[in-house]
């Protein structure tokens, strides 16, 4: 989709999806559903979505029982803003050997300096093959960490979390986490009403933060056992308040320890933790939406200083509070470097939760967004 004449100057943020055989359907359909949902205030797509191959257009086999007809050839690479290889199943010398494919290497040599690099689930082996995770962090399914970790000893695999945002090289877990990954890129890029609005659109949670645990022991509530949700309504009712740990157990009538618990089996993170993203995502809608002052927004948000709310959006965006307001005020403009920390864990008995800690930010590469239309 290239520039109007309806709106000249105008260039969307060109995503490629690298469709290998052996593909999952599913997963090859996470970066179509996601990142061709999201339009600025002008009704223009802000992302154009294609898929190529490694081979000139045609048929590219899946794992179920069709295969797919792919348009474009592997020089759709040099043309994108953003990279995205889905899980495959035949991966051949790629998940054996750790080595590429002389079609595949010759497929990522289009790939231009700058482009930013995400993967879903299995397709981090072609990334790590390539040499493009030397030396970083990065994740996979949690059944493959263990074999990504041995064939690829200089990648710093974390089996534990969601995705990991590494600045220009993303990666994450397998099937839903890739959805996980797409809302996290849409929200970096445009902001949390945008991602948002496509979530909702999409009916799946706004926000899943990319350190949570990949496997949550009771995602589904058992229904014998007391569950965390009301003490989480409890809370998000009132996050300009200070919150003590005592305070959400008490509305479930469960000691401490049981809550703390409980609540890591439903949600994957600590109710730190929890506290923590919830209170972030205020301020980000405040500071988007609303003409409130930065030191109401930190009330607001639960925050209780400016200060306290600086420190917690500069660890968990990379940004301050008016640097991220001056950007995504009216849900358009460049990307600030929006880097997000995936690994670091909360105490498991923090009793205080009205600041918990937040998580560590990853490292960035500001040069390798620089090229990118939205940043």
């Amino acid at each position: 989709m290239a520039a109007s004449a309806a709106h000249p100057g105008f260039r969307p943020h060109r995503v490629v999806v690298l469709a290998l055989d052996g593909l999952l359907p599913f997963e090859l359909g996470i970066p179509h559903r996601i990142f061709g949902r999201p339009k600025d205030s002008k009704g223009r797509h802000l992302y154009e979505v294609v898929t190529c191959s490694v081979r000139p257009p045609g048929p590219v086999v899946t794992d179920a029982d069709f295969d797919i007809h792919v348009a474009h050839g592997p020089e759709a690479l040099a043309t994108a803003d953003t990279v995205i290889v889905p899980a495959s199943y035949e991966l051949g010398p790629v998940y054996e050997e750790g080595v590429l494919t002389a079609e595949l290497a010759a497929a990522l040599a289009h790939l231009r300096p700058g482009t930013r690099l995400a993967s879903i689930c299995t397709g981090v082996y072609v990334l790590a093959a390539a040499g493009l995770l030397d030396g970083r962090p990065a994740t996979t399914h949690w059944a493959d960490s263990e074999r990504l970790q041995r064939l690829f000893p200089q990648v710093d695999v974390d089996p534990d979390v969601l995705f990991i945002d590494d600045g220009d090289v993303l990666t994450s877990a397998g099937v839903a986490a890739g959805i996980d990954l797409c809302l996290h890129m849409v929200r970096r890029d445009h902001g949390a009403a945008v991602a948002n609005e496509v979530a909702r659109r999409t009916v799946v949670p706004p926000h899943r933060d990319g350190g949570q645990a990949q496997y949550i022991e009771r995602p589904v509530p058992d229904p014998q056992q007391a569950s965390t949700t009301a003490a989480r309504a409890w809370a998000l009712g009132r996050l300009h308040e200070p919150i003590q740990l005592r305070d959400m157990a008490a509305q479930e009538s469960m000691s401490v320890r049981t809550f703390t618990r409980r609540f890591r089996e439903e949600t994957g993170v600590s109710p730190g933790q929890w506290l923590t993203q919830q209170r972030v995502e205020r301020a980000r809608h405040l500071l988007e939406s609303t003409d409130r002052s930065v030191d109401q927004v930190a009330h607001d948000a639960g925050f209780g200083t400016a200060q306290s709310m600086r420190q917690h959006l500069q660890t968990a965006l990379g940004v301050t509070p008016t640097a991220y307001r001056r950007t995504f005020r009216a849900g358009e403009g460049k990307t600030p470097e929006v880097p997000q920390g995936t690994s670091e864990r909360e105490p498991e008995g923090d009793q205080n939760v009205s600041t918990p800690r937040a998580t560590r930010p990853a490292s960035a590469s500001a040069a390798a967004l620089s090229n990118s239309s939205t940043g």
